[in-house]
């Protein structure tokens, strides 16, 4: 990862040193499951824990020679022991036992990192959702005006689509985290399945059902999904905010730190820089999905096609993914919504009452059919006097009514009786959520 975008809590868990250590665990946690079955002499795990050292450039010199990262490992480990000591190391397994088994592990930290980063934004979200649930903006369908809703349910939409993604990584963590520990083709000639389910439990994993030499790519593939619609998420609400950045919508703007400059040249300009990188950013976490859906379908039992783009892109795809997440903490802490200017264009318009009195006289006028009434209320909302104020535009429909000698009077409508019609279910919507 490029130091721009590093996530500190994440790079440590993808170094070549901490995949070796994690290659050392398994082993160590294999060796201590076969001295339990009494397959191996007593005392073997303890002796290479107290001995072994993880060496990686020794590794790397190895490596140059037996072109194989495990072997070059297991030959560094063993290298170090008494020969009838060395000789249990790496017993029974094959290397993708060992490689699948540590990168499960590497996933399941780096899991713990982006569940711990996505709560902490959802917190931040949720707080600015509730703190503007009684505030009036209008709602746009096709990037038009439609009708006043809460600003804070907007948010809230954004905050229900994290929860489904939270919802589904914490199941993927729970259920789908596996490892191996099965052969050279999942048919355990040395090891057996009970000593596999006795690794597992002690790493705080469950085994995979039918491994074949490797744990099957689709499981990957299913991560990568969930993190892409997560990046999806992330996205969604970084475009709302820039749109509402816009200058002549003015609702939004991130904030602007002490020092900061929106423009080399034009010192006026405070620039949505941070949805606009978190745009960008999620179409490159997006992008892995392709990857993990090709590498999940590989020769026979296996083959190793996956290999060098899990490396380069899982490493890249959680740090990006937690830096994405903590960047938009900040930014919606720090976001300024400007409450005069939100409710003022709810005001300030009048054609949003469309709906409300095309159904109050549908409910009150039974000499006109539907389409007679809209076509009234459809006038008044295209007439430039009419449409300037809300008084001008309710008096508009109620001549052109009387002109039919309805007798009906419309309600005329001020900002408190807009929140009854417009917010009057917020409170049960945000129940429902929260």
């Amino acid at each position: 990862m490029i130091p721009r975008y590093e996530a500190p809590a994440i790079t440590p868990i993808w170094s070549d040193e901490n995949k070796y250590l994690t290659f050392l665990k398994i082993e160590l946690e294999l060796l201590r499951a076969l001295e339990e079955k009494k397959m191996i002499p007593a005392g073997i795990a303890s002796t290479i824990e107290q001995k072994a050292e993880i060496r990686p450039d020794r590794i790397d010199e190895i490596e140059l020679t037996t072109r194989h990262d495990v072997i070059a490992f297991c030959t560094s480990i063993t290298e170090q022991l008494p020969a009838d000591v060395g000789k249990y190391f790496h017993y029974g397994v094959t290397s993708s036992d060992v490689i699948d088994s540590a990168l499960t592990l590497q996933i399941k930290a780096s899991l713990e990192v982006v569940m711990q980063s996505l709560e902490q934004f959802m917190e931040a979200l949720k707080s600015r959702a509730i703190e503007t649930k009684s505030l009036m903006t209008l709602g746009r369908s096709h990037g038009m005006y439609a009708e006043p809703m809460s600003f804070g349910q907007k948010l809230l939409g954004h905050y229900a689509e994290f929860k489904r993604r939270h919802l589904e990584l914490n199941d993927f963590y729970n259920n789908e985290l596996t490892i191996q520990l099965s052969g050279a083709v999942g048919n355990y000639t040395i090891l057996t399945p009970d000593i596999e389910e006795s690794v597992a439990r002690k790493l705080g994993v469950k085994i995979e059902d039918v491994s074949t030499q490797i744990i099957p790519r689709d499981r990957l593939a299913k991560l990568i999904s969930i993190t892409s619609l997560l990046a999806n998420a992330i996205e969604r609400l970084a475009v709302e905010i820039r749109h509402l950045h816009h200058s002549d919508v003015k609702e939004v703007a991130e904030g602007f730190r002490k020092g900061q400059k929106g423009s080399s040249t034009m010192p006026h300009k405070k620039n949505p820089i941070s949805a606009e990188n978190l745009t960008g950013l999620s179409r490159y976490l997006r992008s892995h999905l392709t990857l993990a859906l090709e590498n999940s379908i590989l020769w026979h039992e296996r083959d190793i096609s996956h290999s060098s783009a899990e490396r380069l892109y899982l490493p890249d795809h959680f740090g990006i993914l937690v830096y994405a997440l903590d960047r938009f903490t900040a930014t919606m802490n720090m976001l300024e919504i400007d409450v005069d200017v939100v409710e003022g264009k709810v005001l300030a318009h009048t054609h949003y009452l469309s709906s409300f009195y095309l159904h109050f006289l549908i409910s009150n006028c039974d000499s006109l059919t539907r389409e007679e009434l809209y076509t009234i209320i459809q006038a008044a909302s295209f007439d430039p006097i009419a449409k300037s104020e809300p008084a001008k535009f309710r008096d508009f429909i109620q001549n052109e009514i009387k002109k039919k000698n309805i007798n009906v009077i419309l309600p005329a409508v001020n900002a408190a009786g807009l929140k009854d019609i417009y917010l009057k279910s917020v409170d049960h919507i945000f129940k429902r959520i929260l």
